[in-house]
């Protein structure tokens, strides 16, 4: 019988499926974690598959930044200059 245990470390949603764990095995996969992706991770998956271990790591969704580029200026919209802003508004959008 595969035992199957859902939790949460410190915000970490942790997800551990096999029969043989030690907790201190299971904190140094979720610190191993933590050290990679830092405030990143959003949680993982860690199962015991005979003797190898099989081990996801999924970290929270990244914000999208929009960024513009004008005639050979990359960047935001706030930061242009009264022409470049002009330029931007009066371009002709392809749908």
């Amino acid at each position: 019988m595969v035992t199957i245990k859902d939790y949460e470390v410190n915000g970490i949603q942790v997800h551990v499926i096999g029969d043989e764990w030690m907790p201190w095995e299971i904190d140094q996969y979720i610190r191993r974690g933590v050290e990679m992706y830092g405030n990143d991770l959003k949680g993982v998956d860690i199962t015991l598959d005979g003797e190898y271990v099989d081990i996801a790591y999924y970290r929270k969704p990244v914000p999208f930044d929009r960024i513009r580029r004008v005639t050979g200026y990359l960047g935001h919209l706030e930061h242009f200059n009264n022409g470049k802003s002009a330029e931007a508004r009066d371009r002709l959008k392809h749908g």
